[in-house]
This record gives structure tokens, sequence and C-alpha cells, in this order.
């Protein structure tokens, strides 16, 4: 394949990479938005392999890695359970991670003879940098795939000084660029390129294990931004536009997502990689002067539920991790289908970092087949609580507590919930009393007009169900 045709194959990629980014914002394209980014990576794989940098004793290897990569693609996609989604996730992004860091040497090592003066100077500042971003996000993964996946407490890790320590790291680094830039031999270049590797892995682990599990769906689409930067970096080191391009793409739409998530928890960016949020214990904790929760919980019964249902107008359905964990969102389908069918206006209030990932109830529904139409985000449906009958809350804590509007000495204060504590009456289902993932209590629970459906999710929903058709 000629480098012209190459180059024509790269335009349609990257357009199809747009379209499938623009898919993607809405779930009713979202299949063809996966569709259009399929095609894409598949025309991007066979213009690289037949195009003039691929020789032909290397395309064996080429089909060798991808068979091998493809197998545990498929095997992991067959297997991995949708609560699991989050740590393969933030597993994936630590493999482009990795990948940076070895192109980054590979490159150093098989192509600085090519290049002499000013050229040589920027060869070694995209690699320097390339390394840089690859080391601190494949690191940063690894831990956030052991928070996500139980492994590793969520509570931050707070050391003394750790932005003295942090600030060391830079300065450290930066010095150690200056020096790389400046010799003159692989063998001279390697010391302070190992030195700065080392210091990025240390910094990728500090940075997160610093971060609270309250603000680990945040963690998530960080780290995909940064894994779409050092995609970036790796395409300037390797001379690829299409690396380039397509990892500015995801680098900057993961950036902005970062962002809309952390607005949704009325946090900024410096917060978050500062930590603190979250203790991860699960024993509810509270400021010093905050108010205590006041009033009785009062539970529930599966055919209380249900008939409270069956006298309902009108139903809003908030759902949280506890429904990915129970795997209940098929039940939750089948119930919503009953009560359409009698007339009850039934929706699905979404908050955006419900989950443990950005999109995880949305992905959750979408897989049960919930209509499309009766899901909504946070600000499209809050205002309606106060005219909706039932609210049920299903393994959800955090994300409809109401002391991040009462309590201004709360660790929530300030951040935006879905206010079902408004709706006639609330039914909250969880196994037990144990606070969220930030380890905040939950006024919520003591409400007048709050009712607690204790058990697994699914269980206690079949059995709602049960009861509604009996």
């Amino acid at each position: 394949m000629s480098a012209s045709l190459v180059t024509v194959s790269y335009i349609g990629a990257i357009i199809l990479f747009i379209l499938s980014l623009g898919g993607l914002s809405n779930p009713e394209s979202s299949r063809r938005g996966n569709l259009y980014g399929i095609i894409g990576m598949t025309i991007a794989v066979l213009a690289t392999v037949f195009g003039p940098h691929v020789t032909a004793a290397g395309i064996p290897w080429i089909i060798g890695a991808m068979v091998l990569g493809g197998a545990i693609g498929i095997y992991a996609a067959r297997t991995v359970q949708m609560t699991q989604m989050p740590e393969l996730i933030a597993l994936m992004h630590s493999l482009v991670g990795l990948a940076a860091v070895l192109v980054g040497f590979t490159s150093y090592i098989d192509t600085l003879t090519t290049f002499a003066g000013a050229e040589k100077a920027i060869h070694e500042v995209e690699i320097y940098i390339g390394i840089l971003i690859g080391a601190i996000t494949l690191s940063g993964s690894l831990i956030a795939f052991g928070k996500l996946s139980g492994k590793i407490g969520g509570k931050p890790l707070l050391l003394p000084g750790r932005h003295w320590m942090n600030l060391a790291i830079l300065l450290v680094v930066i010095w150690y660029g200056r020096e790389f830039v400046n010799t003159h031999s692989v063998a001279d270049g390697m010391m302070p390129l190992i030195v700065m590797t080392v210091l990025a892995l240390l910094f990728g682990i500090h940075m997160v294990m610093a971060i609270g599990g309250a603000d680990m769906p945040v963690v998530v689409s960080m780290l995909n931004s940064y894994s779409g930067w050092a995609a970036a970096a790796t395409g300037f080191m390797l001379s690829n536009d299409l690396l380039i391009v397509v990892g500015a793409l995801v680098g900057s739409s993961g950036a902005i997502l970062s962002y809309i998530m952390c607005n949704a928890m009325n946090r900024n960016f410096i917060s978050v990689i500062a930590g603190g949020f979250g203790t991860g214990g699960g024993a509810p904790t509270a400021a010093a002067g905050a108010a205590q929760p006041a009033g009785e919980v009062v539970a529930i019964s599966a055919s209380e539920t249900a008939e409270l249902l069956n006298e309902a107008k009108s139903v809003i359905i908030v759902p949280g991790y506890g429904m990915a964990v129970a795997q209940a969102q098929h039940t939750v389908y089948e119930i919503t289908k009953y009560l359409r069918e009698k007339g009850i206006n039934v929706r699905f209030g979404i908050h955006p970092v419900a989950g443990r990932m950005p999109g995880h109830m949305n992905v959750l529904l979408a897989e049960a087949k919930v209509p499309y139409d009766i899901v909504f985000e946070m600000d499209e449906i809050n205002e309606d609580f106060p005219n909706t009958d039932v609210t049920m809350v299903i393994g959800a804590n955090d994300i409809v507590n109401p002391a991040a509007q009462e309590d201004p000495t709360s660790p929530i204060a300030g951040m935006p919930v879905l206010e079902v504590w408004k709706s006639k009456t609330s039914i909250v289902m969880k196994r037990s009393m144990a606070s969220g993932y930030a380890g905040v209590d939950n006024p919520l629970f003591y409400k007048d007009n709050n009712r607690m459906l204790f058990g697994d999710a699914k269980k206690m929903l079949e059995e709602v169900l049960a009861a509604l058709k009996a």
C-alpha cells in the first residue's frame, strides 16, 4: 500500500472516530457510534500493517500479536461482569501507558542516530514527555484497578507534606529532562530516562492513592484522558499522524468529561488530584460540628412496596452501584414494563457520577433494554420529584443525600444530588445502613416520608414483582 493511500485511509479512520465520539454522546446513537469506531479502527490497523513502514518479515509477528490480543479481549468480553467494567477500563488504560513507555524507550534506542541538531532535541523531548505521561498512566491506572476491584481500600493515603513531595518530584523530573536532552549517546541518556520513569511511576501511585473512594468515577475519566495524551505522545515518537489525532481526541474528550463530572460533584479538578474525599471504610463519618441525622428508620416489606407502586400514578427509579452489584437491572425492567402497562408513569433519574465509572447506570439500563426515552439526567428530572408519588432508590447513597443541600458542614456540601426526599414517598433499597462510597451518613434514611427495603436488590425486587403480579 502506497504512502498516499495510507494517508487517505488515516483520514477516513479519523472521520469515523469523530463520528464514533458523536454517536457515543447519546444512548440512542451509541450502537452506531460503536460501529463507526470498529470500522475506523479496522481501517487504521489494515492501513498500518500493509503500509510502507512494515516489512513482510514483520507481518507474521503482528498477526501473532493480534491473535493473542484478540483472544484475550474476547475472553474478557465474555467473562467480565458489568460490575467489573470500571476496573477493566482502568486496566486497559494501564496498557496504553505501558505501550507509551515501551515505544518511548524503543524509539530512543533505534532512532537517536537518525536525528541531529534541533531535530534531535525535539525528538528527545517527545520521547521524554511521552514516557513521563505513559508511566504516570500505567501506575495510576493499576492503583485505580486495585481500588475499584476492592483489592486496595478506598481510603485516601494522605502522606505528610505530600504536596511538597509532588513538587520535589516535578523539579527532579525537569532537571533530569535537561540532562537527558544534553546527552550525546544512548548510554549517557539512558540513566536520566530510567530515573524519570521510576519517579513518574511513583508519582502515579501516590497521586491515585491520595484520591478518596468517592472521587473514583472522576479518576476513571481522568485516566482515560491521560491514556489519550499517552497515545498522542506515542504518535509523535513514531511520526504517526493517526495516533496523534486520535490520542488528542481521546485526551480532550476525557478532560471535558472529567470537568463535567467534577461539576456534578461540586469539586474542582485540583481538589480531586489533591485527594482526601472518601473514607472507603463503609462506616458513616461526619465533619466536626456536622448535624447528626435525627428520626426513626422505618422498614418496609416487598409486598408493601408493591402496594405503594400499584397505587402510584408517577414513579421515579434512581439506580446506583447496588443495582449493578446485585445485577438487578433486568428485574427492574420487568417491574417498569408491568407498571407502564398499567398506565403508571415510570421514569429513571441518573446522576452523572452514579456507579463507579461515567455512564455506568446508562449501560446497565441499556443492557436490560429499558427504553431510552424514559431515562433522564439529574438536571432534567430533579424538578419533578415534588409531583412524584413514589421514588425507588436502588443501591444509591451519596447521590441522594440531602445533607449536600441541608448541612453546610457536610463533606459533600454543595454537591448536586437527586432530590428524592421531595417525593410523596421514597423507598431506599439497601443491604444495611452502611454509608456510601464517600463514607458520609445519609439523613434521607431517617426522614418521615422515607422507607427502607433491606436485602439483596435482585431478590427483593423479584419479590416486589411477584407481589405486583399477584
